[in-house]
């Protein structure tokens, strides 16, 4: 999938932690008191996820991701967990640094360049 927004990878990261999937959804509230933002935030970006076939949410209910969402989301999620244990587990970064970083770095970093870096941590068995 082509990447997006720094800001909508955010999004669906955060839904995804919140535990919204194609099948449970998430209320916009408790999307906006994750993330630091307002609702009115969250409803723009809700309705451009909607727009790119991510997250579904019926006039005014909560929402839900799409396949495409969740597994957008679950990937972005799954590079901030890794890279923030990391740099702080093998580097020694404090977890709060880390955390900083990780969430940074999985923006920015290519899908390609990730899974060659996935592939070097699994054979040194970290």
């Amino acid at each position: 999938m082509e990447k997006m927004s720094k800001s909508h990878e955010d999004y669906l990261e955060a839904i995804v932690m919140l535990g919204g999937t194609t099948e449970v959804s998430v209320r916009s509230v408790d999307i906006a008191n994750k993330m630091g933002v307002s609702k009115a935030s969250v409803n723009k970006a809700v309705t451009a996820l909607k727009e790119k076939a991510l997250a579904e949410q019926p006039y005014y209910g909560d929402v839900t991701l799409t396949e495409a969402g969740y597994a957008y989301g679950t990937a972005v999620y799954d590079r901030h967990r890794m890279l923030s244990k990391f740099l702080n587990k093998e580097l020694g970064i404090p977890e709060d640094v880390a955390e900083q970083e990780a969430c940074l770095m999985e923006h920015a970093i290519s899908d390609e360049s990730f899974e060659k870096w996935r592939a070097y941590i699994k054979k040194l068995d970290l």
